[in-house]
């Protein structure tokens, strides 16, 4: 990006994850300018070349965009109401993290002050901030992602904008870290069976590799195709068989002396679809159970 392009920033919010932020635009070259309520917390990017400011006024009159990260929405608005007369024109980059109805509200409410909101998820850690790989999430004003592409991919090459609703990067962001809770809760229940017996945690990962690559990924692409087709004929693994042994592994758990409570949503779930007469699907079908109210 030529010098002329850098389009100047406010990062607003310097928590780890907004430090990376505005790290990752100083060394693009960007004129970044930092605001946070602890006032310290910008110390370690002004000797890197940002600029403090030492208000939230200074900040937004810094820069056309600005780019929020903070603890949650009531945090943002209760940052950014004090200046709202200021925000008619600016673009608001929103990543902090919230459910979809947050994200919606927070662009209704920029948009009855005259500025452009694009919402966005952050799909990594701090240290990740920057990299060509790195995944972003986006929804909201498509007309300040095309705008601000090549800004917005400074934090993170692989940026996706996905819908003008505000509320469907949320969904996404969610989506994904329900899969990485739920796979490492169940790493952690697996090295606590080993180390109920004295067995290494380290001794499980490269099996777990290994069956996370040739039987979990392709189980989470088949499921996905017998969601949406909204079939779940199988010959393979049956919601009956597969209640069994869910039993089995929370009777287990509790022989070892460990608590089975990551286990016991599933085994019931499974468990409830098979006695509702659909034993003999596929595993895909237990989510006819999680989408009951």
């Amino acid at each position: 990006m030529s010098e002329e392009n850098r389009v100047p920033v406010s990062v607003i919010g310097l928590g780890m994850m907004g430090a990376a932020l505005a790290g990752a635009y100083l060394r693009a070259g960007h004129r970044t300018t930092v605001w946070n309520r602890s006032a310290n917390k910008a110390d370690a990017l002004v000797e890197q070349g940002a600029s403090r400011a030492d208000t939230i006024a200074d900040a937004v009159a810094a820069s056309d965009v600005l780019v929020a990260c903070v603890v949650d929405y009531q945090t943002l608005h209760e940052i950014l109401e004090p200046v709202k007369e200021s925000l008619n024109g600016k673009v608001i980059v929103n990543l902090t993290s919230g459910v979809p109805e947050d994200a919606r509200g927070a662009a209704q409410w920029a948009q009855s002050l005259g500025a452009k909101y694009l919402d966005g998820y952050i799909m990594t850690v701090p240290p990740a901030v920057g990299l060509p790989q790195t995944l972003l999430f986006y929804g909201g004003s498509k007309e300040v992602f095309d705008t601000y592409e090549s800004t917005l991919k400074v934090l993170g090459g692989n940026s996706i904008f996905l819908s003008e609703d505000p509320g469907v990067a949320g969904l996404y962001d969610l989506s994904l870290l329900g899969i990485l809770w739920s796979s490492l809760a169940g790493a952690l229940h697996g090295f606590a069976m080993l180390a109920s017996e004295g067995i290494p945690a380290a001794a499980l990962t490269p099996f777990a590799e290994s069956w996370i690559t040739h039987v979990v990924l392709p189980s989470i692409k088949g499921a996905a195709q017998q969601v949406d087709a909204g079939q779940y004929a199988t010959t393979i693994s049956t919601v009956g068989l597969n209640a069994v042994g869910l039993a089995k592994m929370v009777e287990a758990s509790k022989g070892q002396g460990l608590r089975p409570d990551v286990m016991i949503p599933i085994r019931d779930m499974l468990q409830e679809r098979a006695d509702s007469g659909h034993g003999d699907e596929a595993l895909a079908s237990l989510i006819e159970v999680i989408k009951k109210p």
